[in-house]
């Protein structure tokens, strides 16, 4: 049996902030100011919020924005990546 991206990042930092419910939106971890934080597709979480909240696009990018990557938590915060550019080409 696998471990998770999630499982195995907590297992090797413990005192990491994750976003409730976007698990599958982990891209890895990166480091900001010395603090080892997880990283997300925004776009991944966008396309989540559309498909199981019901959301169109306009609503997922100002709930998104707002809630989740505009939420401060301290030095842990996750880093929230717009790689929905890389797919265009």
């Amino acid at each position: 049996m696998s471990d998770s991206v999630l499982d195995i990042i907590t297992e090797m930092y413990p005192d990491t902030l994750k976003a409730d419910g976007y698990d599958d939106c982990i891209l890895g971890v990166s480091d900001r100011d010395g603090e080892t934080v997880i990283v997300y597709s925004s776009s991944k979480i966008i396309e989540k919020l559309m498909s199981n909240d019901g959301m169109d696009s306009v609503e997922a990018q100002e709930w998104f924005e707002y809630n989740i990557s505009g939420a401060y938590m301290g030095p842990k915060t996750p880093i929230y990546v717009e790689d929905s550019i890389c797919k265009l080409r």
